[in-house]
């Protein structure tokens, strides 16, 4: 959910807008960097090392933020430039320490890990390729290697990584140092998108006094977020699979394409193997078609009494260099399954899907959105035990071992990029749509052969009311398809159905509304109307499947009224069941899908409105459920029940009571 403008304080001199905004600007990329992205995995060619615990850490307060750069930090050890503190990887960093001038902190950051490499890694005889990979950092990132850079990455939320071997190699039993500075700003330009405005009025402000408005409505956590590996690869090796499925009911194909770098000169040879380690079908070449008899078919959480399969793709290729056999072997999940949208109906392997899930956000408690593994598999339990078979990753793509899950639990995923909060007409200038086409190439990139996702959404509640969000939201959604023609796209909306610029390029509507919250607070009896009235109006108008893709109201835990009165969690339930009432009637027509906002509770910026964040959570930041939680659930799994074949000790879930 998107909010008005918020801010987050700081203090710094004028002269640091061109290292912020000028740097930044300056630094973007026109176009995705050519190649893959696959995730690194231990295989019989293939090793790796997490860097994962504790790295050296300190903010650059100086009055420009600019002294890392000037004394050139990265050139030797951070703690021979001044003062470092212990930070944890991954994690956010605002909220790990004690000084709230960090919590709030605007500018660059830098962090440093030394790590010693193993020696079979660094010989250059052994034809053996380093590569320094990060899951995600927030928002723009440098990266050293022993005081040289290696790469420069625009965006939060989505990898990047650097062939490190030149710099590593000949120098066995010497530390490799990573230096990474890191940069929290957001300009019109970036996405999410945000703004520097400074106080001028030397009677209410500081000197130099500004603030980082953004308008979004969660707290903008950063660091480095997702863990950090070095990896090895022979230097031919796979750098791309692209697995497409179609099927029947008796056999399935698997369309797939690898590009090798290193060499023109190679074969290959892929196995896809099932769960239980059989092969069931063999290829060979860059390209070509995998044909499976009686497939087991990737189906949605409790759609199937066996929900998520996934074969096992083994990618093995052979190369000659300098007299030498190289071979390198990948191995990639592969869920058979296809989606097909229709006037009134979502179709995952020809059946009709509905649903029945949830917003996200990646928070929690210290950590902020650093990738936290008790926290996800308590939160897939949880997604579970609720009945959820989806969610949307909002508003920004989740780390990838959360997507693992979901491809392997079945939990069907909208997979949403970081276009969130684009209000300003500045942001649908032609810089950001450039932006915005590299960030869809990543994601597509990274996510294009998961099973769970079914759907890309291009932004979330952009004022696409405006005239520029016409071209602005073809051209995005355009682009999408042309990257990856086998899923539906959409945005999530919140503006008026008749002034809405960019629906017509959407295959699925979804569509965000606060009746009786922020709309005619308090009033309950006016929803049945309004939100009956919001479906006939879309549907009309577009002629597409309606998913409620936000709803919900703030409830904080233990606060009790009857009759219901705002912020009780009776109040929740309330309105959570006249939403339901309106949706049981519209789903039998065109209607897809609902999904609450929010899960759990989340940090925001701080407000008169926020007391500790959002507490629009059916469950609370520490995942202990609210009342409506189990309203949710009883209606999760009558839902479940009524559309599935599943055996009834399933039905009944009583497996996770």
């Amino acid at each position: 959910m998107a909010a008005g403008a918020s801010a987050g304080r700081g203090g710094m001199a004028r002269g640091c807008r061109l290292l912020l905004l000028g740097l930044l600007a300056g630094l973007g990329r026109a176009a995705a960097p050519p190649g893959g992205m696959l995730y690194p995995r231990d295989t019989p060619s293939r090793e790796r090392k997490e860097l994962g615990g504790l790295w050296s850490f300190r903010a650059d307060f100086s009055p420009g933020r600019d002294a890392g750069f000037a004394q050139r930090w990265y050139r030797r050890p951070l703690r021979q430039t001044g003062p470092v503190i212990d930070m944890p990887v991954p994690s956010s960093f605002n909220d790990i320490t004690q000084d709230p001038s960090l919590e709030n902190y605007v500018g660059w950051v830098w962090y440093e890990k030394e790590v010693l490499l193993p020696l079979r890694w660094l010989q250059d005889d052994l034809n053996t390729r380093v590569v320094l990979r990060f899951g995600s950092a927030h928002y723009y990132s440098i990266v050293w290697v022993n005081g040289v850079q290696v790469v420069e990455h625009e965006g939060g939320h989505l990898p990047f990584e650097a062939d490190i071997s030149s710099i590593v190699q000949g120098s066995p039993g010497i530390p490799c140092r990573i230096t990474v500075a890191l940069n929290n700003t957001l300009t019109p330009h970036t996405l999410p998108p945000g703004s520097i405005q400074y106080m001028n009025d030397k009677t209410r402000y500081p000197k130099n006094y500004f603030v980082q408005n953004i308008r979004f409505d969660f707290f903008n956590y950063a660091g480095i977020h997702r863990p950090v590996v070095l990896y090895t690869t022979p230097s031919v090796y796979i750098d791309d699979i692209t697995v497409t499925t179609t099927s029947s009911e008796s056999v399935a194909m698997v369309r797939y394409q690898v590009s090798v770098v290193g060499s023109t000169l190679y074969s290959l040879s892929l196995s896809l193997r099932d769960q239980e380690g059989k092969v069931v079908a063999t290829g060979d070449g860059p390209a070509g078609q995998l044909k499976v008899l009686n497939p087991n078919l990737w189906w949605p959480y409790l759609m199937h009494e066996n929900p998520g399969y996934c074969y096992s793709l083994e990618v093995k290729m052979q190369a000659q260099v300098n007299g030498a056999l190289l071979e390198d072997v990948y191995t990639l999940p592969v869920g058979i399954r296809t989606v097909h949208v229709t006037s009134t109906q979502f179709l995952i392997n020809g059946r009709p899907f509905y649903f029945h899930g949830v917003n996200k956000h990646e928070d929690a408690d210290i950590r902020g959105k650093g990738l936290d593994w008790p926290l996800v598999v308590k939160d897939f339990n949880l997604l579970r035990w609720l009945g959820a078979n989806s969610f949307r990753t909002s508003h920004y793509p989740y780390a990838e071992e959360i997507m693992d899950l979901c491809d392997a639990y079945g939990i069907v995923v909208i997979d949403e990029c970081p276009g969130v909060g684009i209000k300003m007409p500045e942001s649908f200038g032609n810089k950001s749509l450039q932006h915005h086409l590299v960030v869809m190439e990543e994601l597509i990139r990274r996510d294009k052969n998961r099973p769970s996702v079914v759907m890309w959404s291009v932004a979330n509640e952009p004022a696409s009311e405006l005239p520029p969000a016409a071209y602005y939201f073809k051209t995005v959604i355009a682009h999408t398809k042309a990257l990856d023609p086998s899923r539906p796209v959409t945005f999530v909306t919140d503006a008026n159905y008749a002034l809405d610029r960019g629906a017509p390029y959407v295959d699925v509507i979804c569509v965000n509304s606060y009746f009786s919250w922020y709309h005619d607070p308090g009033h309950l009896e006016v929803i049945p109307l309004q939100l009956t009235t919001q479906f006939e109006n879309w549907y009309k108008t577009y002629q597409k499947p309606i998913i409620q893709s936000e709803y919900g109201a703030d409830s904080v835990p233990g606060l009790h009224s009857d009759p219901p009165l705002m912020f009780s969690e009776e109040y929740q339930k309330a309105m959570l069941r006249e939403y339901h009432s309106v949706f049981d009637k519209k789903r039998k027509e065109y209607v897809i899908g609902e999904l609450i906002w929010n899960f759990a509770d989340f940090m925001t910026n701080q407000g008169t409105t926020r007391v500790l964040g959002n507490k629009k959570g059916i469950f609370t930041r520490q995942r202990q459920p609210k009342s409506a939680a189990f309203v949710l659930r009883e209606r999760y799994w009558k839902i479940a029940n009524e559309s599935s074949c599943l055996p009834p000790i399933i039905k009944s879930h009583s497996l996770f009571l």
